[in-house]
């Protein structure tokens, strides 16, 4: 369950950064390196996790015209991140093209190839959020229709809520890796997520990768809270079988 543990480096401190991997780099699968750390600190932040033994997830959430995004994507897999995202309403066309130059440039330069994923709906909104930019139907029926996009373009998989992961499963397949943030300790509070679920509900929905980052980064022992909630994604997959 220790793999499947996404820590969300969300601080605005390089140092504090560090001292969190430190800490954590032999208890948590992957550090989210996300628009706030990479804003602060760019690449060195990526490296920093590296150098001191860790995965990164690159959560930049690319989203602009096909041949910008592509070029981006490459630059995060020549920084050997694990796993890197886009949104997936940034189109068909735009995804298919990342997937298909960064394999061209994995095959060229002999790099390790991403996990590439796709944003579906952030776990922050709900159908209100939806209708205001336009989207009619329910939640459930966008992260479908993007995830399906998403395995036509021959991404690896989604960013979304457990909540949603049953559907995702039943039209993409058990292949097809899910990421779920909102996910929340028992005991946490939900900030501003919207659709959330515990650890081990999550793990039990059938999430591949969980993203925590609240709960840990501001617990007054973030090393127990990491355990605690492994336990709890330990118990969800007890309780699945």
């Amino acid at each position: 369950m220790r793999e499947r543990l996404i820590l969300a480096l969300d601080v605005d401190d390089l140092e504090k950064a560090k001292e969190s991997i430190r800490l954590l780099a032999g208890e948590v699968g992957m550090f989210k390196v996300g628009k706030q750390l990479f804003t602060l600190a760019g690449p060195q932040a990526v490296k920093l996790i590296q150098g001191m033994g860790g995965e990164v997830f690159l959560d930049l959430k690319f989203h602009d015209i096909p041949t910008t995004v592509a070029k981006a994507a490459i630059e995060a897999t020549r920084l050997g991140v694990k796993m890197f995202n886009v949104h997936a309403s940034g189109s068909l066309e735009m995804m298919r093209l990342t997937v298909r130059e960064v394999s061209r440039v994995c095959r060229q330069e002999n790099l390790r190839r991403p996990i590439m994923l796709a944003v579906t709906v952030l776990t922050s909104l709900n159908k209100s959020d939806l209708e205001k930019v336009g989207v009619d139907g329910e939640v459930a029926d966008q992260v479908i229709r993007l995830a399906l996009l998403t395995r036509e373009a021959g991404m690896n998989g989604v960013v979304a809520s457990p909540k949603e992961v049953a559907a995702i499963r039943a039209a993409c397949g058990h292949r097809f890796i899910i990421v779920s943030p909102g996910v929340r300790p028992q005991k946490g509070k939900r900030n501003d997520q919207q659709r959330v679920m515990t650890p081990g509900e999550a793990i039990r929905a059938g999430v591949d990768y969980i993203v925590v980052g609240r709960p840990i980064m501001e617990a007054k022992e973030p090393l127990s809270a990491v355990r605690e909630i492994i336990a709890e994604m330990e118990r969800g997959a007890l309780a699945g079988r």
